[in-house]
């Protein structure tokens, strides 16, 4: 993995264009949760990618392994979001880094959660996203997600009902 940059901004000027789809493949792993959508969601994430959400999930009581492969990540998150009603709410987006054909971003990304059939639990999260991305043929693909809790409010067991 890719060290994240500490500069506060990316050293190199970043094509308007790329800047575009750099935040477009966060609004799609976004958006694809929220509207039942894996084609799209998968079009954000490189085929070996790796998502970690551990930091998130001990906060909530529980221990899961960092997850390998478009698949397995999508498998895992639609599994997780199947009866609930989501809204990923991305906010302060900056690429911290960028070379033309690599890219940082960090994000704040608000995560609701409500049981589809019972809107009265909910669970709500504010996280810190930072994403390693590549440029492919056709879009920027996340490569690398680790996503880091900053607040939390509600019921842990609407996302994992095995939570303490």
């Amino acid at each position: 993995m890719q060290a994240v940059s500490s500069m506060p901004f990316a050293h190199r000027a970043i094509d308007p264009t790329d800047h575009i789809a750099i935040v477009d493949a966060l609004y799609r792993f976004g958006a694809g949760q929220d509207m039942s959508d894996r084609s799209l969601f998968e079009s954000a994430i490189a085929h070996d990618a790796v998502l970690d959400f551990t930091q998130p999930a001990k906060r909530l009581g529980l221990e899961i392994p960092v997850f390998k492969g478009c698949a397995a990540i999508a498998d895992t998150i639609f599994a997780a979001i199947a009866e609930l009603d989501t809204t990923h709410t991305v906010t302060n987006p900056r690429i911290t880094d960028y070379d033309g054909r690599h890219a940082t971003l960090t994000a704040l990304v608000e995560a609701a959660h409500l049981l589809r059939a019972d809107h009265s639990r909910r669970l709500t999260l504010k996280n810190v996203y930072r994403i390693e991305l590549s440029r492919s043929v056709d879009a920027w693909l996340m490569d690398h997600v680790r996503i880091d809790n900053v607040w939390k409010d509600g019921d842990a067991k609407v996302l994992f009902p095995d939570a303490a």
